[in-house]
């Protein structure tokens, strides 16, 4: 809720406390209550920490959120102990899941989401790529997906770049693409100031007039900060779950449910908190009520969603999300900017599993 992902937990709330306004704060005929708690960023020390509060102190049924990775990874430990039902809302990496039975995914993995876009790539003719990504968890993995894809199809990777998480100054970065002369980059960093400073250096370098085509993930252009990355955003192609502009009666709801609570664009961070809501609220109506963290994990698997991103499944496996992952541009529509989804990958499973 503070720091430089300060807007991930922002997102993440607004998005829990929209489906409680959407769909009441009762179920089961028991009061949902929702206790916020501050990590401040990438602190595994902070959120194991404070996951031991709300078991001990706050006696939760379920722990939720989870903005980044190192966060979720402190805190399965926590999970198995008390066994506590815990939701991931956004933390990207394959592994997770894999760190306690008690961790279910409403999110996406990194693999999920580029392997499709490897796959996109090398279908529109595209044959070298350059890949640049955030040096930590989901980085390596979005890397690894599109190499391992990418390479399979029949493509060449020319070149690999990792930039630190902290006030990475990517002008030599960009300069160093750029000079290796590649059809496009693929790009991992997550939503936010890295995306941001990212798409700054690739205008100020010139890669888009050299003719590079900028390929990513839906993180760097996510639907929260489309504005500020402005004119040079357009034509962007990313593979991603979610986009505000899908079209369906169940993103109207989660819209207009969120434009109620907050001014901002909501973003996929905020859809996996809806939708982690959901399958809360249906575990707790299969349970009537009662939370008890084997039955409750018992329940999550296999569950399916009319989400706001399109249909959505608990692998009853893995505890992983499966489902559609579209290729978008970015285009302005009524004088705005928006990811516009023109294809489309459905029933993906985590790859990387």
């Amino acid at each position: 809720m503070s720091g430089t992902f300060a807007d991930f937990g922002q997102q993440i709330t607004t998005g829990a406390k929209a489906y409680m306004k959407a769909h009441g704060d009762t179920v089961a005929g028991k009061k949902v209550e929702l206790i916020v708690k501050d990590v401040t960023g990438p602190a595994p020390d902070v959120a194991k920490r404070l996951a031991q509060e709300l078991v001990v102190k706050d006696e939760v049924d379920f722990i939720v959120g989870f903005g980044l990775t190192p966060n979720a990874l402190a805190v399965a430990s926590i999970a198995s102990e008390a066994k506590k039902p815990t939701v991931i809302m956004n933390a990207a990496s394959s592994v997770i899941t894999t760190k306690s039975p008690y961790l279910v995914r409403t999110s996406m993995t990194l693999p999920q989401v580029t392997e499709p876009m490897a796959q996109w790539a090398f279908k529109s003719g595209v044959r070298k790529v350059y890949t640049i990504v955030a040096d930590y968890g989901p980085g390596h993995d979005a890397e690894k997906a599109f190499r391992t894809a990418f390479g399979k199809a029949g493509g060449e990777i020319v070149g690999d770049l990792r930039v630190p998480l902290k006030n990475p100054e990517f002008g030599p970065f960009v300069q160093r693409i750029k000079d290796a002369k590649p059809q496009a980059v693929f790009v991992f960093m997550p939503a936010g100031e890295l995306a941001l400073g990212f798409m700054k250096a690739f205008s100020e370098r010139g890669l888009d007039k050299a003719g590079i085509k900028l390929l990513t993930t839906g993180d760097l252009t996510e639907d929260g900060i489309l504005e500020a990355l402005g004119e040079h955003a357009l034509g962007v192609i990313s593979t991603h779950h979610y986009s505000i502009a899908h079209d369906s009666p169940e993103n109207k709801t989660f819209l207009a449910a969120y434009a109620q609570l907050s001014p901002q664009r909501p973003n996929f961070m905020a859809v996996g908190a809806w939708d982690g809501m959901a399958a809360i609220y249906e575990v707790a109506r299969r349970l009537n009520g009662t939370i008890d963290g084997d039955k409750a994990m018992q329940a999550f698997k296999g569950l399916k969603i009319k989400s706001p991103r399109g249909p959505l499944e608990i692998d009853a496996e893995t505890r992983d999300v499966v489902q559609t992952v579209y290729v978008r541009e970015v285009k302005k529509v009524g004088g705005k900017l928006y990811n516009v989804e023109f294809d489309q990958f459905p029933g993906v499973k985590d790859p990387g599993k």
